[in-house]
């Protein structure tokens, strides 16, 4: 049995930001461990590549069109997913932003705003709606929160925004609760807090609006940070996921587990 422990063979998950990035890495590690995958994504062409890349690696996974942040949108993604599917068993919520960096009192009301109703509300619509689909259970919920949702981050110049930390220390609180609401039916909720990954799209707004000094000042200071010297690749999270989605964890739920290359451990 215990080669089985990581086995996800006929279970059903839903990854919402399937369309690259971690949501992508997400989606064909599931796969690999035997999962049908729903790749859901605001960007339907990058779900639909998604999906195609676990076909062509021998799995099983679809596209689904989601707007977590419109509650018509996620409800209807829902819809046709219990049409299809009398139960889910794993949903990672995934999808979320980061807008350009700023001090606290120079920072946007409008991208706060659109910062929360993506990366925090997101995740309370679709995770509503999914547990109707895992209830009586069991089932895994995986929330992507951050290592900015467990400290502030201040080297000089701007690494995060106010409006993404407090989403991401909203998803750690949210977990716990759902946790200990559903722990008797045996659906876990658990939460990954990443530290600086590469290759993903999700700085590329602060990107964009920063000078190449600015680029080489905001390496310099996140590295000097990591206790490993290097950031993480999205691939690098796929062993955490699926532990978490698995039997292997079984008797873990309401955690928050850093994978951070050493990040929380070191002392600023």
């Amino acid at each position: 049995m215990l080669e089985n422990l990581f086995r996800l063979d006929g279970k059903v998950a839903v990854v919402t930001g399937a369309g690259n990035g971690l949501g992508r890495s997400f989606a064909l590690g599931l796969a690999a461990f035997g999962a049908t995958v729903i790749c859901a994504d605001k960007n339907l062409e990058g779900a639909d590549e998604t999906a195609s890349l676990v076909k062509q690696s021998r799995g099983k996974a679809e596209a689904a069109h989601v707007d977590v942040a419109d509650e018509a949108s996620v409800d209807e993604m829902w819809k046709t997913i219990a049409a299809d599917y009398p139960r889910i068993d794993i949903l990672i919520n995934n999808a979320g932003i980061a807008t350009n960096a700023m001090r606290t009192h120079e920072y946007p009301v409008a991208d706060w705003d659109r910062l929360m109703a993506i990366n925090l509300r997101g995740v309370f619509l679709t995770t509503r709606k999914a547990l109707a689909l895992m209830l009586p259970g069991p089932g895994s919920i995986i929330n992507i929160s951050s290592i900015l949702g467990l400290r502030g981050f201040w080297p000089g110049l701007p690494a995060g925004s106010i409006s993404y930390s407090a989403s991401k220390a909203g998803v750690i609180g949210f977990t716990r609760q759902v946790a200990a609401e559903y722990a008797t039916e045996r659906i876990r909720v658990n939460a990954i807090a990443p530290g600086w990954h590469g290759g993903t799209a999700l700085g590329a707004e602060r990107r964009a609006a920063a000078s190449p000094d600015d680029i080489k000042n905001f390496e310099q200071a996140i590295h000097a940070r990591i206790a490993m010297k290097h950031r993480g690749v999205p691939d690098d999270l796929i062993g955490l996921v699926v532990y978490l989605a698995s039997d292997a964890s079984h008797y873990v739920t309401g955690q928050v587990i850093a994978h951070d290359g050493g990040w929380d451990a070191v002392v600023a």
